[in-house]
């Protein structure tokens, strides 16, 4: 099974650690492609997600010498993957060398330039780990398609802020294993599983964190799936509505956090009692 990862930059811990995942699992890469380190839609997406002290202290722990045990690891629940040698990979020209695959950056993943160095590696899957949004070009040519894990449900939440919508709508917390199509999570699905640690999370970051790894965990358990020929997409149902979500008004945040602690404190108290 011959897989190339998608990045969104050289510095995303989340590719960094699905490629080093994937090798750990048998799966060494063909190839990773990268959006350059300054790429502007990925640094926007970064720092409204984060802000400018959260994204500076991130790029600090990225590019500063640290020591030998620590590799600056934003996403705690990651640094499993990214542990090689005594050390963290701090970056996917890191997790190349270590694991013995070519990175090409490019200026877009759906450029001329990437589809043809795709093309050239000869894939059976593409991993998507974020970037741009992908054209048809890209997306015919693997073999089997283009994987994405996403933090929600499908069919049930789509979009962005998946996590605090599921909240929201009292939609169980999940993560979905999917091919990418021309829609927004409109592909068939592979895998779909509940996520069994919403208790022991106490904030939404760390919920995200969480999920960003079991779906790492679980990108892992499809394509071994696919590679022996024991797991086959599905269409996803018609859920009878447009289910699109976009980013989340801090507002409503705040109430999808209220309700994530709650979970937490039901969980504590039944633990009590027991």
């Amino acid at each position: 099974m011959r897989i190339v990862v998608l990045c969104s930059s050289p510095y995303g811990e989340t590719g960094c650690a699905v490629a080093a995942r994937m090798a750990q699992s048998g799966y060494v890469p063909a190839g990773a492609v990268t959006l350059p380190a300054g790429d502007r839609g990925t640094l926007l997406r970064k720092l409204g997600q984060w802000g400018v002290r959260g994204s500076l202290r991130y790029a600090w722990s990225k590019l500063a010498p640290g020591p030998a045990d620590q590799g600056g690891v934003r996403n705690p629940h990651l640094e499993t993957a990214l542990k090689h040698a005594g050390k963290a990979l701090r970056n996917l020209h890191e997790v190349a060398r270590a694991y013995g695959f070519p990175v090409f950056t490019c200026a877009g993943q759906n450029s001329p330039a990437a589809i043809a160095q795709v093309r050239q590696w000869s894939p059976d899957l593409l991993i998507f780990t974020g970037g741009d949004i992908l054209r048809k070009e890209l997306l015919a040519v693997p073999r089997y398609g283009v994987l994405n894990s996403h933090l929600a449900l499908l069919p049930e939440i789509r979009g962005m802020s998946s996590p605090e919508w599921s909240l929201l709508y009292d939609v169980p917390l999940g993560v979905t294993i999917h091919y990418m199509d021309a829609g927004i999570d409109t592909g068939p699905i592979l895998l779909r599983r509940k996520f069994p640690h919403a208790a022991d999370c106490n904030s939404l970051n760390d919920l995200r964190n969480r999920m960003i790894a079991f779906g790492m965990e679980l990108l892992a358990e499809t394509v071994a799936a696919l590679d022996k020929g024991t797991i086959s997409p599905l269409a996803q149902a018609d859920h009878g509505k447009d289910t699109q979500f976009f980013v989340m008004h801090e507002r409503l945040k705040a109430e999808a956090a209220r309700r994530l602690e709650r979970t937490r404190q039901t969980s504590l108290a039944g633990k009590a009692n027991a």
